[in-house]
């Protein structure tokens, strides 16, 4: 008795924020919804790591988190520019139009009843897990394949040092093709859309992480060990080899990729 008790509270706590989604629901049904949220979400995302650059320039306290190969410089405004450029087109021109026909294929269902936090949680978690062995496989492929890192994987390691906004600065087969891997992961798990969402979120954050370019204390690979995080995926743009997971450490480890001069 009590036992389900506590289920329908965990349950109904995120009721409410369900709720309000289904109230607009011919918004979440819009086939451009995913493009377009996950374009300015990015850009959302990477905003406090652009202020951070801009400071650095003045502020050493900033400035000696700032991990590069040129030391701590700071990523300059024009290839901020110059890389937002680059991807709004792609967007604009087929990633857009492309995600629209794949949401079209999809109809979504839209359930009344919202998951349970204990639910969002596992189903998110797989996802993660999942994502990370298929982007590792993906990865290693288009290293190891010439014609695919030509033609695939190239334009992304444009940027020897990283900075937030180029987590998205790839070709436009990679674009697609990365999110592709990430709506094969969440139909594999069947998560509930809330759960979707969330995967979905969480998934662009920390791909900014990944690529901002600062060692903060507070970030995720400090708090949780098995994370990469930026100096493991720095390491891999400037040695364009190894460190190949996006999120986690395991797999570079156990299939032997794994870089041990991580950026410093």
């Amino acid at each position: 008795m009590n036992s389900t008790c506590e289920l329908s509270r965990a349950s109904g706590l995120l009721q409410p924020m369900w709720d309000s989604f289904l109230l607009h629901r011919h918004i979440l049904r819009s086939p451009f919804l995913p493009a377009i949220l996950a374009f300015c979400v990015h850009l959302l995302f990477s905003a406090p790591f652009l202020l951070l650059d801009a400071l650095a320039r003045h502020v050493s306290a900033v400035r000696r988190y700032r991990i590069s190969s040129s030391g701590s410089e700071s990523v300059c405004l024009r290839r901020w520019l110059d890389c937002f450029g680059r991807i709004l087109l792609r967007y604009i021109g087929i990633v857009l139009p492309a995600s629209a026909v794949l949401q079209r294929l999809r109809t979504p269902c839209l359930p009344p009843d919202a998951p349970s936090c204990a639910q969002m949680l596992l189903e998110v978690g797989l996802c993660l897990l999942i994502f990370d062995t298929l982007f590792f496989i993906w990865h290693v492929l288009m290293h190891r394949v010439p014609w695919l890192y030509v033609w695939v994987h190239r334009d992304h390691h444009q940027n020897r040092d990283t900075f937030a906004l180029s987590a998205q600065d790839a070709s436009i087969p990679e674009l697609l093709s990365l999110k592709a891997l990430a709506v094969v992961t969440a139909a594999a798990v069947g998560c509930h859309p809330l759960s979707e969402i969330v995967f979905y979120l969480l998934n662009i954050w920390l791909a900014v992480e990944d690529h901002c370019g600062y060692d903060l204390p507070w970030s995720l690979h400090r708090l949780l060990p098995g994370f990469g995080g930026a100096p493991f995926h720095l390491a891999h743009h400037q040695k364009k080899r190894g460190n190949y997971a996006p999120y986690f450490k395991h797999w570079d480890k156990l299939c032997g990729t794994f870089l041990t001069e991580e950026a410093e």
